[in-house]
Formats: C-alpha cells, sequence, structure tokens
C-alpha cells in the first residue's frame, strides 16, 4: 500500500466530494425543473462537470501513487466534453421541431 502525502489527499478527497455534490446537483434538476428545456441543461452541464471533477480526482492519484499515465482519464474527459454537447444540441433540436409540428396542427 502507498502512501499519500497529506496535502494531496486533501485535494483528492476534496475534488471527490465536489464531483458528488455537482452531480447530485445536476440530476436534482430533473426534479426541480418543469420543462424539457430546463431538465436537459441541468443534466447535461451537471453531470459533466462532476465527471470532471471525479476524473481529475483519479487523475492525481494515479499520479501520485505512480500506477499508470493517466490517459484513459484524459480520453474520457474528451469524450465526454465532445458527446454532451452534442448529444444535448441533438436532443433540443428534435424537441423544438417536435414543438414546432404540434402547433401547426
Amino acid at each position: 500500500m502507498t502512501n499519500i502525502p497529506f496535502i494531496p489527499s486533501i485535494i483528492i478527497a476534496t475534488l471527490l466530494v465536489l464531483g458528488g455534490i455537482v452531480t447530485l446537483i445536476g440530476s436534482l434538476g430533473l426534479l426541480r425543473f418543469n420543462d424539457f428545456t430546463g431538465r436537459i441543461h441541468a443534466t447535461t452541464l451537471g453531470n459533466t462537470l462532476g465527471a470532471l471533477f471525479i476524473l481529475a480526482a483519479s487523475m492525481m492519484m494515479s499520479w501520485h501513487i505512480n500506477d499508470r499515465v493517466f490517459l484513459h482519464e484524459i480520453i474520457i474527459v474528451l469524450f465526454l466534453f465532445i458527446t454532451s454537447p452534442v448529444s444535448a444540441m441533438l436532443l433540443m433540436r428534435s424537441y423544438t421541431l417536435r414543438q414546432e409540428r404540434m402547433e401547426s396542427n
């Protein structure tokens, strides 16, 4: 078992807690907001930022224990930052097209 110095372990724990809180707040946006546009906004931003905090903690942990290169975390962050806005945009586009079709009928 490897020992991690005190200051990095505090930073890692803080990043993990922040990631959990931000993800929880983003997920609670599903309950709080009434319309689809608010719900998609809260979950997309909250979960992406929460995952970024958690992956930053994972990168810092793997750097301190010299376990492996944290390429996996960087790929996951890039994948989330590319796919999350694109999927939210496509969902919003389909929602607005559906609303326009319903209003025209």
